[in-house]
C-alpha cells in the first residue's frame, strides 16, 4: 500500500488500509524520525481515543517504539488529543502519537504526530516522516522491551493543567446548569470531573460506532441532543468531537453557537478584559468579525489557507495570541499551540461567569458592536465533471452578482472568494474527494441561504 500522510498524520479505513501491518510501517518511520530528536532521552507519549481497536493499536505502537530503544509513556486510558500534546510539552519529550481519526466516520482510525512544542507536527515534519516510509523494512522483527514502556495517567495530568489555568471556582459559583456532549469521544468524563454535579453528560459512553454518525460537533450530527438540552433545562452546553480538539456550544435558548462566535468572544475577552496582546492567526473561511476586532485593537491578523496546520505552525513561530479555523478548531497559545475543545469550552464558561453574562448575551454583544452575522457551509457531493465545471466557472473571478447581490471583491488565496454586499461566498474544491465545499457569511440568514444555492447551481449549469 502507498501510505499517504495528511494534515498531521495518517488516516485510513480500519481493516482495509488501517491494519497492524501498515501501522507497523508508519510506526517504524515515525520512530526513526524521533530517534534523531535532541529530547529523545526524555521519551515520547502515546495516547488513544475511544474508536474500535484504538487501545490495541496504541499498545502496538508502544511495542514498536520500545523495540527501537525509544522510551515510551503510554496513556493508561483513552484521552483527548490535546492531553497528549500537553504531556509532551510539559515533560519536554521528543514528541507524541495519538491514535485517533478525530471527527471522521467510525470506520476510520488514524495516527496523529505531535511535536515537542505540544502541537501538531508541522507539514515539513510530516513530510520528513513520509519520506522515511519507503526505506522501512517490512520484515522488521518487533522485540518488545517492556522496561521502556511506562503506563501513565495522561488524563489526570491534563486535568491538573486545566485546574491551574482556569478559574473553575468562578464557574461553579455561577450555578450554571451545564451540558457536555462528548459524542462518544475521548473527552467524556473530563468536564464533569472538573466541575462536578452541575454538569449533565450526554453520549459519554464507549460506543465505537458513534451511533452511526460522524463525531463532529455541528448541527447535522446533533439533532438527537437538541430536545435533550431543552428537556433538562440546561443553560449552556459544550460539544466536542471524537478526540475533543474541536468545539461547538449551545446557549440557554437551545441555539447552536459555532466556532466563529466562540473565537470572537474569546478574542474580545482576552484583549479587552485580560489586556493581552499578540498576533491573531485565522483561516480563510472564518468570520470577518475577527478582522474587525484585530483592526479595532491594532492586532496583526494573519489570513491563512484552510486547515489548522497553517494556524498551528504560526502559533509556534510568531507571537500569536490565539488561532483558529471555521470547523471548530481553536487554540490559545499560552495554553497550547494546538486545538483544544475542552479548554476552549471551559474558558467560555469562565467568561460567562466572570462577566455575569449568558452565552446568548455574549453573542448579542458581538451583534451590537459589529452587526448581525450568519454563517453556513455546504459540502456539495458532485461527480468529478460537475466539480470541475463549477471550479472553472468560479475561478474566473468575473461574477457581477451573487444571488442578486452586487459583487465588490474577489480573492483566490485558497479557493475562490467573492465579497458581495453584506457578505462573502467561498467556493473551494476538496483535494481528496468529489466534493465542492461552499462557505458563506452574510448579514442575514436569507442572504447566506441564497448565496449557497447560487453556488450549488454552478455545478449544474
Amino acid at each position: 500500500m502507498n501510505i499517504k500522510f495528511g494534515t498531521d498524520g495518517w488516516r485510513a479505513i480500519i481493516a482495509k488500509d488501517y491494519t497492524f501491518e501498515n501501522l507497523k510501517q508508519v510506526s517504524l518511520a515515525t520512530g526513526r524520525y524521533f530517534l534523531e530528536h535532541q529530547n529523545l532521552k526524555n521519551g515520547v507519549c502515546i495516547g488513544y481515543d475511544t474508536r474500535f481497536m484504538s487501545k490495541q493499536f496504541a499498545n502496538y505502537v508502544a511495542d514498536v517504539f520500545s523495540s527501537m530503544g525509544i522510551r515510551t509513556f503510554l496513556s493508561d486510558t483513552f484521552v483527548p488529543t490535546p492531553a497528549v500534546s500537553m504531556y509532551v510539552k510539559r515533560n519536554n519529550l521528543a514528541g507524541g502519537v495519538m491514535i485517533t481519526a478525530s471527527h471522521n466516520p467510525p470506520t476510520y482510525n488514524g495516527f496523529k504526530v505531535k511535536a515537542d512544542y505540544g502541537g501538531s507536527a508541522h507539514p515539513e515534519q510530516i513530510a520528513d516522516i513520509e519520506k522515511l516510509l519507503p526505506s522501512v523494512d517490512p520484515n522488521y522483527a518487533i522485540q518488545k522491551n517492556a522496561t521502556l514502556i511506562e503506563r501513565v495517567d495522561v488524563k489526570a495530568f491534563y486535568a491538573n493543567a486545566l485546574k491551574a489555568e482556569l478559574d473553575l471556582d468562578a464557574i461553579r459559583k455561577a450555578n450554571l446548569k451545564i451540558g457536555h456532549n462528548a459524542m462518544f469521544g475521548a473527552g467524556q468524563g473530563v468536564v464533569k470531573a472538573l466541575l462536578g454535579e452541575c454538569v449533565s453528560e450526554y453520549h459519554c459512553a464507549i460506543n465505537p460506532t458513534f451511533d452511526g454518525i460522524n463525531p463532529e460537533p455541528i448541527p447535522n450530527y446533533l439533532q438527537d441532543y437538541f430536545p435533550v438540552f431543552k428537556s433538562e433545562k440546561l443553560q449552556v452546553a459544550i460539544l466536542n468531537d471524537g478526540d475533543a480538539d474541536r468545539i461547538g456550544m449551545m446557549d440557554e435558548r437551545g441555539e447552536y453557537i459555532d466556532s466563529h462566535k466562540i473565537f470572537a468572544i474569546i478574542l474580545k475577552y482576552l484583549v479587552e478584559e485580560k489586556k493581552m496582546s499578540g498576533e491573531v492567526a485565522r483561516t480563510y473561511a472564518l468570520t470577518q468579525v475577527i478582522d474587525k476586532l484585530c483592526h479595532k485593537h491594532n492586532l496583526k491578523c494573519h489570513n491563512l489557507p484552510i486547515g489548522f496546520k497553517h494556524v498551528g505552525k504560526l502559533m509556534t513561530t510568531n507571537n500569536v495570541l490565539m488561532g483558529g479555523e471555521e470547523s471548530g478548531g481553536i487554540g490559545v497559545t499560552a495554553h497550547l499551540p494546538e486545538r483544544d475543545g475542552i479548554y476552549i469550552g471551559l474558558l467560555m464558561l469562565e467568561i460567562m461567569a466572570k462577566r455575569k453574562k449568558t452565552l446568548a448575551e455574549l453573542v448579542g454583544e458581538l451583534y451590537d458592536e459589529f452587526g448581525f452575522f450568519a454563517y453556513d457551509r455546504i459540502d456539495a457531493h458532485l461527480t468529478e465533471e460537475e466539480k470541475q465545471r463549477a471550479i472553472e466557472r468560479a475561478s474566473k473571478g468575473d461574477f457581477k452578482e451573487i444571488a442578486g447581490y452586487k459583487v465588490i471583491g474577489f480573492e483566490n488565496l485558497d479557493g475562490y472568494k467573492y465579497f458581495f454586499e453584506g457578505g462573502w461566498l467561498l467556493i473551494r474544491p476538496s483535494g481528496t474527494e468529489p466534493v465542492l465545499r461552499l462557505y458563506c457569511e452574510a448579514d442575514s440568514e436569507e442572504k447566506v441561504k441564497n448565496a449557497l444555492a447560487f453556488a450549488e447551481r454552478l455545478a449544474k449549469a
